[in-house]
């Protein structure tokens, strides 16, 4: 119900489910039933509007009860259609309380319908920190905006073990399937042994075919499609062109890269000094921050 001031008239709308499924009415691969069955702890099930999230959501919640477990849902609002023996509670201002609650009821797993705000992303974050399941329902377009939802809300090495399967529902179904898993690599596109960092890893679940790499670049964070560089190969061109830009704008450099893990830098007389600092540690320092070698030349 809404009404002036928020809106120009009173409006009441009614809503009621259209269909209500279980989840063996979902078209799913073998594969991502066993690990919804035996593995699953983090899931975000994500979608655009009215594309039947909570729908799945719902059969989710009923499937884990019929299986013998405790399970809870966190609602705002509390509309999930689901049966007696799944307790649901309202998401209000103090999310402590929530906490609080579900720590001590200590459900296996925990429906947390919708994840909206920054309060929201911290309190499901802390709850799968504390070792309860959870499975997420977000908003986004694409399955990988679900995940990048997170970033800049915790700490991006912290990401897979919040979320560890990603189940995009579209028109009704399940449409798409991602995993993450966290390693320690060179980033796809570059070569250097000495660029290797953590990488949050994007598979296609069911095909195990790497989509996504998200690490940290200079002082950004990126989420690099794969199959962009299998195309072009240019995507660390493009980023390590931003870096450099970014950080020795002001000393006047020109840079032309020469391959996706080496340019050449081009520096007034008066700023050579400066760039590679004593011993080279102003470069060496420049080149981990930005992930690529750098020559300097003087123009």
């Amino acid at each position: 119900v809404t009404r002036p001031p928020f809106s120009n008239c009173w409006e009441i709308t009614a809503v009621r489910p259209v269909k209500k499924l279980e989840l063996k009415e979902y078209k799913m691969s073998e594969k991502l039933k066993k690990r919804i069955a035996e593995q699953a702890e983090g899931i975000l099930i994500a979608g655009s509007p009215g594309m039947g999230k909570s729908t799945f959501a719902s059969a989710l919640a009923e499937y884990y009860s019929d299986h013998g477990k405790i399970v809870k849902t966190v609602e705002a609002p509390r509309d999930l259609q689901l049966n007696d023996k799944i307790v649901q509670y309202a998401l209000k201002d103090n999310s402590e309380e929530i906490h609080d609650v579900l720590l001590l009821s200590r459900p296996d797993y925990t429906i947390f319908d919708e994840i909206r705000n920054y309060k929201d992303f911290e309190l499901f974050s802390d709850l799968r920190l504390s070792g309860i399941g959870l499975a997420g329902v977000v908003h986004a377009t694409t399955p990988i905006d679900a995940i990048q939802r997170f970033i800049g809300k915790t700490e991006l090495g912290i990401i897979p073990h919040i979320i560890d399967t990603v189940i995009f529902i579209k028109n009704g179904g399940v449409e798409k399937v991602l995993a993450l898993e966290m390693t320690v690599k060179v980033p796809s596109g570059m070569t250097e042994d000495d660029l290797a960092r953590p990488i949050v890893v994007v598979k296609d679940f069911d095909t195990g075919k790497l989509e996504y790499e998200i690490y940290s670049y200079g002082e950004e964070t990126v989420v690099v499609p794969v199959k962009d560089l299998e195309k072009k190969g240019s995507a660390a061109h493009e980023l390590a062109a931003k870096q450099i830009e970014k950080y020795l704008n002001e000393y006047k450099v020109k840079a032309r890269l020469i391959s996706d893990n080496k340019a050449e830098i081009y520096v007034p007389s008066k700023f050579i000094a400066e760039i590679i600092g004593k011993g080279g540690k102003n470069i060496d320092k420049l080149e981990k921050e930005i992930g690529i070698k750098l020559e300097v030349k003087e123009y």
